[in-house]
């Protein structure tokens, strides 16, 4: 069988050989002595991600990935449900027993988010809970111009999610600017989440210093294992689900030992000189792209040398010689039939015929359906990268 390439990191990441057989066993809530090396080995594990990350241990939460961390704390705005209803009674005279969606929004969140946030806001609209998107510019990243409008229409707000980087583009939100510009506007506490899933060990990251409440990370997008990852909350919250008292009752549930010290790991492995060797795969990935003729950038404006993306995702579009633009899920197939593992967009959404992101980005359909998703990882090597562009090549001539 001929060897396969891999170029969907931003679904999945070739797992690092870690500690999936370490010993510890033990439930960490246990008193005995297998549980007590289990706690040693749970906190030995959260104080090196914190070393990683810049943070202090005690505001890192184990979950069970990036989509719960998301939820944990969309979800604690049903907490203050009450609080939220009488302040908006208050501002309103309204008497409704329930917050009217058709009120400013509670929640603002990016028009581009994963849809742990998106999905889960239009939960948040059906339990009462309003919520509304906030615009984002052709580059797929919220703009100071576009977040002054949200929050002017909906003033007042409880929460604010703007993620990281883009799942789908690789677009780098200015969260610094952006945080500020929400604090200056509202003049008053407002909790600031960040979906951090596809920035950890991607990009440098200072969630101190972004201005930010809370972040989520998720453990398999860095080589750390599936059903795993983190919540960084600058300080706690009143949480939604309840259980027993583990991770201090942000996320309770018995917690994967294993999973935690893969996750310290992998952060570890994820020094700053991957960065630079990712943008250098980029840049050589896009220039041998461009030489086709029949690249489609997305968005059309990206550079093969950008600092408003990540450099480990490019979404592009490609011509076939008639000048039609080939649907991506063909091109994703035909790749796949020639050994490369790519996608159209988000795992999470694959089977759902659609391209929220794109289209939000103001995108025709035609070139939104177009688009598939290249993304590299710690071990792509430049011989993977020109092997795929000459299948790429070749494929356009074809299809």
């Amino acid at each position: 069988m001929a060897k396969r390439i891999y170029f969907d990191w931003a679904a999945t990441a070739l797992p690092f050989t870690g500690a999936e057989a370490s010993p510890f066993f033990g439930n960490p809530s246990s008193t005995h002595a297998e549980g007590r090396s289990a706690r040693l080995a749970l906190e030995d594990a959260r104080e090196r991600c914190a070393i990683t990350l810049g943070v202090k241990a005690e505001q890192l939460y184990f979950t069970s990935g990036g989509t719960e961390s998301n939820a944990i704390v969309l979800f604690s705005l049903l907490c203050s449900a009450n609080r939220l209803y009488k302040d908006r009674i208050l501002k309103t005279g309204s008497r409704s027993k329930q917050l009217d969606v058709s009120n400013p929004a509670l929640l603002l969140y990016s028009a581009a988010e994963h849809a742990s946030i998106r999905e889960n806001a239009i939960a948040l609209n059906q339990l009462g809970i309003p919520c509304n998107s906030i615009g984002i510019e052709s580059d797929g990243r919220v703009s100071k111009e576009k977040l002054e409008k949200a929050i002017k229409k909906n003033p007042g707000i409880a929460m604010a999610a703007i993620m990281a980087v883009n799942n789908e583009t690789g677009a780098i939100n200015h969260l610094k600017t952006l945080t500020a510009l929400i604090r200056g506007l509202e003049k008053r506490p407002i909790h600031i989440h960040c979906d951090a899933v596809q920035a950890a060990g991607k990009i440098p990251m200072e969630l101190k210093d972004w201005g930010i409440d809370s972040a989520a990370i998720s453990a398999h997008k860095i080589g750390g294992q599936k059903g795993s990852g983190l919540l960084w909350l600058k300080k706690p919250i009143n949480v939604l689900y309840r259980g027993g008292a583990q991770e201090k009752k942000i996320r309770p549930g018995t917690e994967n030992i294993n999973a935690a010290l893969d996750m310290a790991l992998a952060l570890e492995r994820h020094l700053p000189s991957l960065y630079n060797e990712a943008a250098d795969r980029m840049k050589a990935l896009f220039i041998a792209l461009q030489k086709t003729n029949l690249f489609i950038p997305i968005p059309a404006e990206r550079r093969e040398e950008d600092s408003r993306f990540s450099p480990w995702i490019l979404q592009c579009a490609f011509r076939n010689r008639a000048g039609k633009i080939i649907p991506g899920e063909v091109m994703v197939r035909a790749l796949d039939e020639k050994g490369f593992a790519l996608s159209t967009g988000s795992a999470c959404s694959s089977r759902d015929n659609k391209r929220p992101v794109l289209e939000s980005m103001g995108l025709d359909k035609e070139t939104s359906l177009g688009g598939i998703r290249i993304s590299q990882g710690y071990c792509t090597t430049m011989e993977e990268i020109y092997a795929l562009t000459k299948a790429i090549a070749e494929l356009c001539k074809i299809l």
